[in-house]
């Protein structure tokens, strides 16, 4: 005679682990990484991110106001992980007193996971105007392909 199991609670758990993929995605379109595993904070997003793709390539492009490249490190990792580490100087103010310090400074280190997976050695990083804009081309097999489809 074939035993029927009841378990009530595999439904809940599968729909519960949906829903934290979902708070996840959304919480890292904010840039907030490994959310709630590290709670957000007022760096926790810095530098601005924007990233969009075409058909060929990944774009990346992020606010860094005032700071050079020799301040910046950029890497692409396991094929689709995009690495900005970097250091933001304390402004020196030699005579008066701070009324407001708004603009963070200090180390930061943003890792964005990229949808597709890119061509490492091919990237390439401009900072102008304060905007870094990196260019990532995307792998051979991650471009679409037009099928061609024979009459029969």
């Amino acid at each position: 005679m074939a035993r029927l199991s009841w378990e009530p609670f595999t439904e809940l758990w599968r729909e519960m682990e949906n829903f934290r993929r979902q708070m996840d995605r959304l919480f890292e379109r904010w840039g907030w990484e490994g959310f709630p595993m590290r709670w957000p904070t007022l760096t926790a997003a810095y530098p601005p991110i924007n990233v969009w793709e075409d058909e060929n390539n990944v774009y990346a492009e992020a606010e860094l106001p005032g700071m050079g490249l020799e301040d910046l490190e950029i890497y692409v990792t396991g094929r689709n992980q995009l690495s900005i580490k970097g250091e933001r100087k304390s402004p020196q103010v030699d005579k008066g007193t701070w009324l407001r310090q708004e603009r963070p400074f200090g180390s930061f280190h943003r890792i964005v996971t990229l949808p597709v997976d890119v061509e490492a050695d091919k990237v390439e990083a401009r900072l102008e105007n304060g905007v870094l804009t990196i260019v990532m081309p995307k792998c051979q097999e991650a471009r679409p392909r037009k099928i061609t489809v024979k009459a029969g």
